[in-house]
């Protein structure tokens, strides 16, 4: 069981970005993905929170064994958050909605 457990740590401890012509892009290290739309994905990665932004985003293919990611649409960027912008975020939003 143990063997089991090591490779799949070793798996999500990578992490890649690879973006294609800004028509696709691959993560991996994927831990979780919160939310998306055709202009947004928001993830945690094991980097940390990434937030990517674009048009007519759809999601190709979530591994989550792998922590494999797959988007295609028109990227036009991805910024990694810090965790207390991430809990900023949440209670800005959580104040629209009270």
């Amino acid at each position: 069981m143990e063997k089991v457990q090591d490779s799949i740590s070793s798996i999500v401890l990578n992490h890649n970005i690879t973006i294609t012509e800004r028509k696709n892009i691959v993560l991996t290290g994927v831990k979780k993905l919160n939310s998306f739309d055709d202009t947004e994905f928001f993830i945690d990665s094991v980097m940390g929170p990434i937030l990517i932004k674009g048009e007519k985003l759809e999601l190709l293919n979530l591994d989550t064994y792998t922590g494999k990611l797959s988007i295609k649409g028109k990227i036009i960027s991805l910024n990694y958050l810090d965790d207390n912008k991430k809990i900023k975020t949440e209670n800005i939003i959580s104040r629209l909605f009270k």
